[in-house]
Formats: structure tokens, C-alpha cells, sequence
């Protein structure tokens, strides 16, 4: 797994590689944090969040990513797998604060919709 100076490294040129427009209205920029952050909602320990989209309160709109959560979830990935992966949710956060500013929800129904296929796996 690379180190999170490395990943540091890699999501600055994925945020320099989208256009700055999506970002209007992103105050707060993009956060690598190094926490491992397990889904609250995880029932088996297995379910990890990536990355959040905050708006709102003090901070404004900004998104984190956790460090933590990638390697423990992505740690035997390559470093171009990783890239990828971090890449898909950075344009994931990009799209709930996109939507949010738009008024929409969509992307929320799809994350719920996820959550009830994790739930179904595990029985419930």
C-alpha cells in the first residue's frame, strides 16, 4: 500500500485533472484524512466509508477521503488500481455536492438502494 504522502500526491492530480467548474461552490476543498472510517451501519465489520460530502454548519461544503479506509479496504490494489479507485470517489463526493447545490437526490437513492443490497446479503 502507498503511503499516505503518496495518495496525497495522486488525488491533487486528480483534482487538477477535473475541470475547476465542479468545484464551484466546494469551499472547503478535498480532505485526505488518515482515519479508517467503518459504515456505522456495517453489520460484520466489513463495510467501510471512502470518502463523505459535507455541507453545512461552520465548515461549509467540502469532502474528506479516508486514508484508513482505502488501505484497508484497496491495500493489495497497484498503485495505477488505487488511482482508480480513489478517482471513482472523488467523482462520487463530486456528484452528491453537484446534485445538492442542483437540489437533486438521486445519488442518494442509489447509495441507499446499495445499503438495502448489503443488508439483503446479510439476511435482513
Amino acid at each position: 500500500m502507498i503511503s499516505i504522502d503518496e495518495m496525497e500526491v495522486i488525488l491533487e492530480e486528480i483534482v487538477h485533472s477535473i475541470p475547476k467548474e465542479v468545484f464551484k461552490g466546494l469551499n472547503g476543498g478535498v480532505l485526505l484524512l488518515p482515519e479508517t472510517k467503518l459504515n456505522p451501519m456495517s453489520l460484520a465489520n466489513d463495510l467501510y466509508i471512502m470518502g463523505e460530502y459535507h455541507h453545512g454548519g461552520v465548515l461549509g461544503r467540502y469532502i474528506t477521503l479516508y486514508y484508513g479506509s482505502f488501505k484497508q479496504v484497496y491495500g493489495n490494489l497497484s498503485k495505477d488500481q488505487l488511482s482508480e479507485k480513489l478517482m471513482a470517489t472523488v467523482k462520487h463526493e463530486l456528484v452528491h455536492h453537484l446534485e445538492t447545490m442542483a437540489g437533486e437526490r438521486d445519488l442518494e437513492y442509489e447509495d441507499a438502494a446499495f445499503m438495502e443490497d448489503y443488508f439483503k446479503k446479510h439476511g435482513l
